[in-house]
């Protein structure tokens, strides 16, 4: 498999020198902007206070992150000039109201924001979260396929990654009922595989798939447990390109679990938030307590995760779908100016 010039130089954007995914997600709105109106008794949180929150994500959290995801509402127009101009810039793209239908979720993108939006904006990647349910009816499987294949056409057009997130979650008929953007509880091994094979097919763009974990965080044990581990073993083999973990919620241990099988499985990083700084969070609206608790913390864990990842994942450009030689520019010849297109 070859990569185009745009495609490449983003994928190594978002990547530390050795080609590791060491990604921090500052793009959350309903798991920062809840608690915030909570505090002020309010059905929406201002502004200025969930900006100022995600630009102090952005101070604390970057030296230790290859990338950073932003959202175009509050992390970039408050904090963009924060963010580090070496550090790789991921862009959401899907909006985190989505339709809760009586067949499942579909997702939408964010108003008067596009893939063309992103590029133009100096964007390495676009990032997007589909839910979806494999054992949902056709139809609605069908909009999230339709939608997830728009965006992969539009990131070819304008030559960036697409980095997709996948998440199952609860149907109309399934018990713990929630809209929270956590791990389903109870959800199924096999539907987190079978989702990850539904959008496994090239003509969907996928360049990096950001998965959860196929095993429930709470159940994946420390060490090695070969059910467990094949459970990851498939998912990677399933995704057939780069892959990083989320971690939806977890906790500190539970998250370094999931990495130690994941890396396992071939897994070249991950892209995580609230297992990095939902505990200093917690401590709002003491924003001096919240930064040392960033500062201490969250940065002592992502050194720790860091270390692991630098110890056991696979580079993204070894992945077996670039072949042997590896991730390759194309055309790497003097034909390059005159194929490459134009965004029109």
């Amino acid at each position: 498999m070859l990569l185009s010039a745009g495609k490449l130089w983003g994928m190594r954007r978002m990547a530390d020198a050795n080609g590791l995914f060491k990604m921090t997600a500052v793009d959350q709105r309903p798991p920062i902007k809840g608690p915030i109106a909570r505090h002020h008794g309010v059905s929406e949180a201002p502004w200025q206070e969930v900006a100022d929150f995600k630009t102090l994500l952005i101070e604390t959290l970057q030296d230790q992150s290859s990338a950073m995801l932003l959202d175009p509402h509050f992390a970039i127009p408050r904090g963009l000039d924060k963010l580090s101009p070496s550090k790789g810039l991921i862009v959401t793209l899907e909006d985190s109201v989505f339709e809760e239908t009586p067949d499942g979720r579909l997702s939408s993108e964010i108003d008067d924001w596009s893939v063309a939006k992103i590029k133009r904006m100096g964007g390495d990647a676009v990032k997007v979260l589909a839910w979806y349910r494999p054992d949902a009816p056709a139809h609605n499987r069908q909009k999230q396929k339709d939608f997830t294949r728009r965006i992969g056409e539009a990131c070819a057009r304008y030559d960036i990654p697409f980095l997709f997130e996948l998440l199952v979650y609860p149907l109309a008929d399934d018990a713990h009922q929630t809209t929270d953007y956590v791990e389903m509880s109870g959800k199924r091994t096999d539907h987190v595989l079978q989702s990850v094979a539904d959008f496994a097919d090239p003509d969907f763009g996928i360049d990096v798939f950001k998965l959860e974990s196929p095993v429930a965080a709470k159940d994946v044990p420390g060490g090695h447990d070969d059910k467990v581990q094949a459970a990851f073993d498939e998912m990677g083999r399933l995704a057939g390109r780069p892959w990083v973990m989320l971690s939806a919620g977890a906790g500190k241990p539970e998250f370094r679990n999931i990495l130690t099988y994941a890396y396992r499985a071939g897994a070249s990083g991950y892209l995580a938030g609230r297992a990095i700084w939902l505990e200093p969070f917690g401590l709002y609206p003491d924003w001096q307590a919240m930064r040392a608790g960033l500062e201490s913390g969250s940065v002592d864990y992502m050194r720790a995760l860091n270390a692991l990842t630098d110890q056991a994942a696979t580079p993204w450009a070894r992945h077996a779908v670039f072949g042997p030689d590896g991730a390759q520019f194309s055309p790497a010849d003097q034909s390059f100016r005159h194929g490459y297109g134009d965004f029109t």
